[in-house]
């Protein structure tokens, strides 16, 4: 397999690297094969972050993605830069705070990597700013309108890889962009909308489910695929980094199995579940926490979420394991961190 023309030689062992988002769950895993690679690894933290995801011999700087000082410090003497930050949900009681997050604090790493001259730069979008098509998985080959963005995260994602896009052409930005799935395994500490579903099938609290699908990959091989990437990619070249196409009744009935209870046999119309979705919202609201269901999930569960990563296969070497593996993962950290009982 040749490497695209503008791939980078070898890198050095300890060669730094940069990862915002480390406490995070692709974040924490780009750091650990990063470092398992040999490189140096320095992490952007906020304050408010917790740590368990950051390892002891990484060198931390504490700030904020749209505060300029602090990537100044942080991106000091680096070579490479994964940036995979992000503001990942799908419901806020303020969802421009999404979008401000991950645009302007995209265009703050990016203007700021410029400046730094960083060498070379992985960029973690996402394939929500991927057109999904009926009758076959989306490729790369069809990204979205922002007009067709369901919701502040998917909106603030497409505009956010279209600014990374542009800055490519205009100022010949260093940046290979990837496009993870749906990401699942250990170290899931929010945990993400998918950690959620599989905590609660775990526990039993998922007696139904609604006829969608999602591509599933564990987080280790997306990780993998940053470093592939950072190493091989083509700049402005995107990348699916995904897994299986799975049935969410599959992915349940596998939850089931895995933990010993009972399958969940409800199937819902997506329909009929509207109206929880608003109590839901309303509740949270409230709460201030995020709610289980949200009319925006629900608008996106009418489309199977089915990609495929053959690019990434191709011009990366990029692989990933069997989806019940990841599945399996994510069970026993989530019942070694007491999420699961």
């Amino acid at each position: 397999m040749n490497a695209p023309a503008n791939s980078m030689d070898e890198s050095k062992p300890g060669d730094l690297l940069l990862v915002t988002g480390a406490s995070g769950f692709v974040g924490s895993a780009i750091s650990n094969a990063a470092r398992a690679h040999g490189y140096r690894v320095r992490v952007l933290v906020r304050p408010s972050s917790p740590r368990t995801n950051i390892a002891p011999g990484d060198e931390v700087v504490v700030g904020d993605i749209r505060d300029r000082a602090s990537l100044v410090a942080a991106l000091r003497g680096v070579r490479y830069l994964a940036h995979a930050a992000a503001d990942y949900r799908l419901w806020s009681p303020a969802p421009e705070e999404i979008i401000r997050t991950n645009v302007d604090g995209t265009r703050a790493v990016m203007e700021e990597a410029l400046r730094a001259g960083v060498e070379r730069i992985v960029y973690t979008s996402s394939v929500a700013t991927l057109e999904l098509r009926d009758g076959a998985p989306a490729d790369e080959t069809h990204p979205l309108a922002e007009s067709k963005a369901v919701g502040a995260y998917k909106k603030s994602k497409v505009i956010a890889e279209r600014l990374v896009e542009d800055m490519i052409r205009q100022h010949r930005l260093p940046a290979v962009i990837v496009n993870p799935s749906t990401p699942i395994g250990p170290r899931d500490v929010k945990p993400t909308p998918t950690g959620r579903i599989i905590v609660e099938g775990a526990c039993g609290r998922m007696p139904g489910f609604v006829d969608t699908g999602l591509n599933l990959a564990h987080v280790d091989d997306v990780a993998a695929g940053h470093l592939a990437a950072l190493r091989r990619g083509g700049i402005g070249e995107r990348y699916i980094l995904g897994g299986e196409n799975v049935r969410l009744g599959t992915m349940l009935a596998d939850i089931a199995d895995i933990v010993g209870r009972r399958r969940p046999t409800l199937r819902f119309p997506i329909a009929a579940l509207y109206p929880i979705a608003v109590g839901a919202e309303w509740f949270a609201h409230l709460t201030g926490k995020e709610p289980f269901a949200t009319r925006d999930g629900l608008r996106m569960a009418r489309h199977y979420m089915f990609f495929n990563d053959a690019k990434a296969r191709r011009e990366l070497g990029y692989t990933s394991r069997p989806y019940r593996e990841a599945i399996a993962d994510a069970i026993s950290w989530f019942k070694q961190a007491g999420y699961v009982r």
